[in-house]
């Protein structure tokens, strides 16, 4: 960021002295009761960091200081802190960061593991067993409960980590004054971490920056805000310096002389003090209950929810079921109960969070080396996957950040390269008087194409008024040379903005716009260039005087196609995600684009277009318009919140301030590296530059987790699904338990072991074709059906253990032998042949290994002395041969059921 002018505190001989001093006369920097939450806490609320306890720094109260005065409290002047002051601070007031972005301790991770609905029904179970005296079932189940929180608190552990160290090169930085030492040299503007600013820091803004603390400003220049964090107010808000603020009337955050902690600078530039940093600013309080009522569920996580709590109802009816049937059929009381938990447990993926988890940190960290893709939000790379349509911009996505100027015409549509130069005349003064950080990309490309042909220093500079997004142009002040007493606007901006402003009758002006919209139809941008002579004046330029000016002619710029975007969009819509425009070009120009890259991009609808449609009207128009021009950051949100009404999974890509409420409408916010501070802030997924491919990548990476995550649904629980089904029905058949509830831990427990082998999993490329969304309606389907397959191999099992056991003393032995292993068995041929459904055509290595351990388990635990322990006898020799039969038969039955699922998918 380029340096703005050094901050000026007035005199105390010319402001004077403020209010008297002592601390009983001292009001502070934050608001009194009644009007709105304080910057600085007081009193025992504010803890031992409380700045109000702390010579130098700012108390709560009324905002009526005048600057000298605020500086003085603060111990800070116009060059900043030393380092050893502002270490001193940062070691007083703690690190710049809010509380909920604070690390989480590893006990408070695994407290918040118990919130799993899976784990906090087994938690529940295990206390039950244990209050009836079933000590090994419920040690076993609280084992389990154990394991599965060290598993997922450790996991998310070094994935946040990771995410940290990941986060660390795109870190929300602050252009700061500090001096080394107080007697060292005038202070140099550097770049540090937000997180280190610390009351009484001089710090400077410019266009785009995230604003990082609560500031008061002490220069600024043409500066508005953006403050829809805090308000909700979608215009950026004017601000400017105030020596003794008088607050009689205002509301909270209305302060013109203050800005907070998110918001952002939509354009101009400042220099500020730091009165609030972290716990203590304005945005921490004012959020700090409804931080967990904003945050948006993920698609993922509304998937899983919805899943999850269905097989929770079931699960809290198999214990009741269970017990009636025994009662009722076989005169069994209590006894049962140990049976009926182990059955209930028996249907919990107690390993869902920690593949989950695995699952996507991997993926995270692969996206990472990779790719330099940083997914700030594990969840996000699931939802990446997931997404149905992705919104973007067209500059700097689908055509290059750097346009180029192609020529210059007059207003009879000739060349004339005097356009050229007043356009760079423009772009020139503009960017030295306006104290502007560096020239837009189109003033960029206007200066490169003047190059050192255009004579700029023959005019002297007077006065500039920046570009904004409302008035759309910018104008800069200039002397001639030989022109005494006279001044030369030079206003230079968006064609219609231009030409509503210059002294043309309207046949004129409808040929010039005519004349426009045929270069913009070829996909070109227009600037237009106007001049005015008025007579030289000290007081200040203003908007108002942009009026009756002469137009002179227009800048012809094209944009240079992104080099990745055709093939991009091209693999994007192979995979089924379709793509909207959202800029705020013209049609025609965006159009052209599109026709370039080989997307049809229909009928072009407009912001006036949108301003004419209701919700459902919108609703429509956004299944079927693939380009949507001239669009303000409202109308982008609007139309990413209509997509996610229908049910479609949005993305959207953006890098300035004006995409941060389309971002935040968002199911994934993406955004490059090299965005606005408060876009990289807002954004899920940041990528190193901002390049379609790479969110291909991004999408084709989620796609992966996702069917991994999916596959691994579908394989676990349909067989835990059918092994719950086949023991109710055996509670009900057979005069004994068909398993002693310890058998059915350990089984669950082998079971639950290899499951970790899909957090390593391959997924098959098939799961490239489609976006990798649960449907909780369509898969609960295919438990049910998969389920019902797996049940009735169990039921054949139990027919062969009646034919192969003679005795029927040794058959309670043998069918608890027998049914454990043909359990484990069924369960690894699961594995392997419904892995990665739909559409996936056999196991991964890892998988692949976990299942032949499992099986190789399941045959000989009951061989081995751990049999006895658990009641388990070897079975017959015939059962073997039988059971052989049965699985040759479940397998062909699988692959059969899913080859009908896949062409029904299909």
């Amino acid at each position: 960021m380029a340096p703005v002018p050094e901050a000026t505190v007035p005199d105390p001989a010319v402001t004077g002295p403020g209010p008297g001093p002592g601390p009983a006369a001292d009001p502070g920097l934050g608001r009194g009761p009644g009007h709105g939450a304080r910057s600085v806490p007081d009193g025992p609320a504010a803890g031992s960091g409380s700045i109000a306890a702390e010579p130098g720094a700012v108390p709560a109260g009324d905002e009526a200081f005048t600057v000298h005065r605020l500086m003085r409290r603060l111990d800070s002047g116009p060059r900043g802190l030393t380092d050893e002051e502002a270490a001193r601070r940062l070691a007083r007031y703690g690190e710049n960061i809010l509380p909920a972005w604070r690390p989480v301790s590893r006990p408070r991770r695994f407290a918040r593991s118990l919130r799993d609905p899976f784990t906090a029904v087994l938690l529940c179970l295990g206390l039950i067993s244990t209050a009836v005296a079933a000590w090994s079932t419920g040690g076993v189940i609280l084992i389990l409960v154990m394991v599965s929180c060290l598993l997922r608190s450790g996991g998310e552990h070094r994935a946040d980590r990771a995410m940290a160290a990941l986060r660390a090169s795109v870190a929300t930085t602050a252009t700061v004054l500090r001096r080394p030492g107080p007697d060292g040299p005038a202070p140099a503007p550097r770049e540090i971490p937000s997180a280190e600013l610390v009351p009484g820091d001089i710090i400077r803004l410019g266009p785009g920056d995230l604003v990082p603390a609560d500031v008061r400003l002490l220069r600024a220049g043409g500066l508005r805000v953006h403050e829809a964090a805090l308000t909700g107010e979608s215009a950026p808000v004017a601000k400017h310096p105030l020596d003794a603020p008088d607050h009689a009337d205002l509301v909270p955050f209305a302060e013109p002389h203050l800005c907070f902690l998110g918001t952002s600078v939509a354009y101009g530039s400042a220099t500020a003090v730091v009165v609030a940093t972290g716990a203590r600013t304005r945005y921490a309080s004012a959020h700090r209950d409804r931080a967990a009522a904003r945050r948006r569920d993920s698609a993922f996580d509304q998937a899983v929810h919805g899943i999850s709590w269905t097989l929770v109802r079931f699960m809290l009816l198999t214990p009741p079921l269970v017990l009636l049937a025994g009662a009722a059929l076989h005169g069994r009381g209590l006894e049962t109960l140990p049976f009926a938990v182990a059955v209930a447990v028996g249907l919990t993926p107690e390993m869902l969070p920690v593949v989950v988890t695995t699952v996507l940190a991997r993926g995270a960290a692969r996206l990472a080396r990779g790719h330099k893709v940083i997914v700030k939000q594990l969840p996000a790379l699931h939802d990446l996957g997931a997404v149905d349509v992705l919104c973007l911009d067209k500059t700097g996505t689908l055509t290059q950040d750097r346009p180029v100027v192609a020529r210059s015409v007059n207003a009879r549509g000739e060349d004339d390269p005097e356009v050229l130069h007043w356009a760079a005349v423009n772009a020139w003064w503009t960017l030295q008087l306006a104290e502007l950080p560096s020239p837009d990309a189109l003033d960029e490309a206007v200066l490169d194409a003047a190059g050192t042909d255009v004579p700029l220093l023959d005019c002297d500079g007077v006065a500039a008024l920046p570009f904004d997004a409302v008035r759309r142009l910018a104008t800069a002040v200039v002397r001639r040379p030989g022109r005494l007493g006279t001044h030369t606007l030079v206003v230079k901006g968006a064609v219609e903005n231009v030409l509503e402003r210059c002294a043309l009758d309207g046949d004129t002006r409808e040929r010039l716009l005519g004349l426009a919209g045929q270069e913009a139809a070829t996909g070109a941008r227009l600037l237009a260039v106007a001049l005015s002579e008025r007579p030289a004046r000290h007081r200040d330029y203003t908007p108002a005087d942009e009026r009756g000016l002469a137009f002179l002619g227009f800048v012809v710029l094209r944009d240079a196609l992104a080099p990745t975007a055709a093939e991009a969009l091209g693999s994007l819509a192979r995979r089924g995600v379709a793509v909207r425009i959202l800029t705020g070009d013209h049609p025609g120009t965006a159009a052209h684009a599109c026709r370039e890259l080989g997307l049809d991009p229909g009928v072009v609808r407009t912001a006036e277009d949108l301003r004419r449609l209701d919700d459902a009207a919108l609703a429509e128009a956004v299944r079927h318009t693939t380009v949507f021009a001239r669009c303000t950051p409202e109308h982008k949100a609007r139309i990413v919140t209509a997509l996610r009404a229908q049910g479609l999974v949005t993305g959207f890509l953006g890098d300035g301030a004006n995409d941060v409420p389309a971002l935040r409408a968002a199911d994934v916010g993406i955004c490059p590296q090299g965005a606005v501070d408060v876009v990289r802030e807002t954004a899920d997924v940041v990528l190193a530059e901002k390049d379609l491919a790479a969110v291909e990548h991004a999408v084709t990476a989620g796609r992966l987790c996702g069917g991994t995550i999916g596959g691994y649904l579908h394989i676990t629980l349909s067989s835990n699904v059918g092994n719950v089904l086949a023991m109710l029905a055996a509670a009900l058949l057979l005069p004994f338990l068909p398993m002693l509830p310890a058998q059915v831990l350990v089984q669950n427990l082998c079971f639950d072991a290899a499951q970790l082998a899909f957090a390593y999993d391959r997924p098959s490329p098939v799961a490239l074709r489609r976006p990798a969304r649960l449907r909780p309606r369509g898969f609960l389907r295919f438990l049910t059906g998969f389920g019902l397959l797996n049940a009735t191999a169990d039921v054949a099992t139990f027919a062969i253990l009646f034919l192969s056991t003679r005795s029927a003393d040794d058959l309670q032995d043998a069918f608890h032998s027998g049914w454990f292993t043909e359990n484990l068995l069924t369960q690894a041929l699961v594995m392997i042949l419904l892995r990665g459904v739909p559409g996936a055509r056999g196991a991964s290595g890892p998988v692949r290994r976990a299942a032949a351990v499992l099986a190789l388990v399941g045959v000989l635990l009951p061989l081995t002395p751990l049999g006895p322990m658990l009641a388990m006898t070897p079975p017959p020799a015939l059962y073997y041969l039988l059971l052989g039969i049965v699985l040759g038969l479940y397998a062909t039955a699988l692959r059969l059921a899913r080859a009908r699922y896949d062409r029904k998918r299909c």
